[in-house]
Order: C-alpha cells, then structure tokens, then sequence
C-alpha cells in the first residue's frame, strides 16, 4: 500500500510540473474551452467550441445599427430637361456634322439620397438634391426603383418631402429629439458620388451649430463621420440605428470630406414632414423686424451689463412689430416671459409662433423694460 501511495504522489507531482511548464511558455494550449448548459446530466456544462464572433455582433462593430437603418436610405437620381431643346440643335453645321447623333434632351442634374420615414412611401430629402427636377427616380436598397412625386418643399431648411407609391417599403425609426450628445456615436448613410450606398462611422463633434449662412433657420448636428458629395438627403443614424439627421453640407476647401459635416436634426425634420404632408407647406410665424446679435461692445454701450438679447434694427411699416409699438434701436428681451439668447433663437422662436396668436414680447427702450403684445403675422414664403 505504501509503494501504491508513493507511485501515485509522484505521477501527480510529475503531471503538476508539466502543466506548470506548459502555462508558463504555451498559456494557449491548455485555455478552457467556452461552455454552455446543453444536452447531458441536468445542469451540467458540456463544452462547446465556438468560433469567435459567430454569435451577436463583434466587439466595436456596429453592423446591427447599420443593418437596421440601411434598408430605409435610397439613391435619389433627378434629371432636368433642356428647355426649348438643345441649343446646338439650332445650328446648321452641326447638324451636317452629327445627323442623327443628337445630345440627349434631357441631363443629369444632382445625385443624392434620402430616408424613408413612412409606410406611405414619403422620403425626407434635402431640398438641394431635387431643385429643378423634371423627373425623380428612387433606387431602394433592394434593388427596386421608382418613379417619385414631390410633396413639398421647405428651401428655408434646405428640406424637402418626396413620395413613391410601393409595397412593403421599410421605415427607418426617428430618434428622440433631444437625446444626442457630444460624442455619441453616428453612422452617416448615403450615397457618396454615386458609387452605391456606403456607411461612415464618426461622433457627434458639436450641436446647435448656426451662422454658417448654408440656410435660413439653422441648428445643424456637426460631425466627422465622412459626408460627401451624393450624401445629402441620406441618414445620420445613433448606434442603435435610429434617426438622428438628415446630412445636409459639409464644410471643405476641395469639394471632399475633411471631417466637418452638418445634419438638420430629427426634430427639424420632423416638423417640417408633418407640416408638408398636413398643409402641402410649412408655415411660421412672423412680426417684420430686421435684427443683430448684441456684442459684448454693444451690452457696453448701452450699458447693459449682458450680451443676451437682439437689437432691433429695422421694423416693416405696417407690419406686427410695428403695429404693436416696436421702434428701431429697442431690444428683445423675452418672448413669452421666455429670454431669448440671440438672433438665431429669436428668429426659431418666432417661426414656431402660430400666426394669429397675439403674444407678449419683452423689449428694453432707453433702459427700461416695456411689455408689448404682438399678434404675429405668417411669415412671407422665401423664393428659392
């Protein structure tokens, strides 16, 4: 017995050395393999070799977002006729030159993208992908195409609303307003160059960028994620896939992606698709005054003490401000006991007024404040 128990500490203490040897100069040979409860004794773990990755999504990948969102963008292809014909046509030498070989009477005039937002068919698009067009045509990401029809349009959001009538036509999901931040992750979703639909991977670099002159009423979601030309109209979508923007311009010296990109945000969009498809257009509020952002200079000069606020500077004559008492030189204070921050937000604040509604706006005049109440006028359509 003594012998049998000698024999047997030394083959565990030979079988310990090994296996120390074997961790500390090949660790993989002897990593465990993953498990799961399956067939066999109840609860007992029976090993199951799995591939890495074969199950869910791989780490740092975002294919499920894509997946999900992808189906709903589409190729927008607009083409404009010649109107009056092609003017070579009129010449005679060419003519005897080229027969029957004519130009074609019609060209391509904008390739972009858009985001199918309704079972309905209506496509969210930018303005400025289908200006001028003759004729729409919609390549879905299933291959099938379309022919589309213009709902509305809105060129003071560089937004418009387009329609196709199909079965079975996938619904991108709209995200909460509100809920992007600095840094979040985004895939932009388009159709860069017309090279077919492609995704980008960047974050949110800035929200609430305005003053860059690229639209009227502006509150873009900046980022890096790569925005080029064909990519207006197409998705910028959350990590989860849902609808964050609609990708709109780009700021670039050469014409291609340098890492600043804008999109309209979901809540933009939102109103201006609900505001098309309810009235055919988008209507705001109005009251007739020109305005400017007040300076820290400015707050000086007019002792201020802030630099919150807008200066009046022109009036329309016989328009809402004027008629409620506004003068040149006053300033905005508050629009409905709410204090304004600057032009910009003036100017979205009185656009979300309905008009008719006669609404109490706060003014200072030689350093004292004054309430007048406003009834706001429908803000003139903008030409193009």
């Amino acid at each position: 017995m003594r012998r049998t128990w000698l024999l047997f500490a030394q083959t565990v203490t030979i079988a310990l050395g090994i296996y120390a040897v074997l961790a500390a100069v090949r660790p993989a040979w002897i990593e465990r393999a993953p498990t799961r409860v399956g067939l066999g004794a109840p609860g007992r773990a029976v090993p199951v070799l799995q591939a890495p990755g074969a199950l869910g999504s791989a780490p740092g990948s975002y294919r499920e977002a894509a997946g999900k969102a992808m189906p709903a963008v589409v190729n927008i292809l607009t083409s404009k006729a010649l109107r009056g014909g092609h003017p070579l046509l009129k010449d005679p030498l060419f003519r005897r030159f080229f027969g029957d070989k004519l130009p074609p009477q019609e060209q391509m005039a904008s390739l972009g993208s858009g985001v199918i937002v309704s079972s309905d068919g209506y496509i969210l698009t930018n303005f400025h992908v289908i200006d001028g067009a003759d004729e729409i045509e919609v390549g879905l990401a299933d291959g099938r195409k379309a022919a589309a029809s213009i709902v509305g349009t809105d060129p003071e959001t560089d937004l418009a609303v387009i329609r196709i009538k199909e079965d079975k036509l996938p619904v991108i999901v709209l995200g909460e307003p509100g809920q992007a931040r600095v840094g979040d992750v985004v895939l932009a979703i388009g159709n860069p160059f017309g090279v077919g639909q492609t995704v980008t991977l960047g974050i949110i670099s800035a929200l609430g960028r305005n003053n860059l002159h690229i639209n009227h009423f502006e509150n873009f979601i900046q980022t890096d994620a790569a925005i080029n030309f064909g990519n207006s109209g197409g998705a910028l979508v959350d990590s989860r896939g849902n609808l964050l923007g609609i990708n709109s311009a780009i700021y670039s010296q050469t014409g291609g992606s340098v890492g600043i990109g804008f999109a309209i945000p979901v809540s933009t969009a939102k109103n201006v698709l609900d505001a098309i498809v309810k009235h055919g257009q988008v209507v705001r509020g109005w009251i007739g005054i020109e305005s400017q952002d007040i300076t820290p200079e400015l707050a000086d000069s007019f002792g201020l003490g802030r630099d919150r606020g807008a200066i009046i500077a022109g009036i329309v004559r016989g328009g809402p401000a004027d008629r409620a008492g506004m003068q040149p030189g006053d300033i905005l204070l508050a629009i409905n006991g709410k204090k304004i921050a600057n032009t910009n937000d003036m100017m979205n604040r009185i656009a979300d007024l309905p008009p008719g509604e006669k609404t109490p706006m706060t003014v200072m005049r030689k350093n004292r404040e004054a309430t007048l109440a406003v009834t706001v006028g429908r803000r003139p359509r903008q030409s193009p």
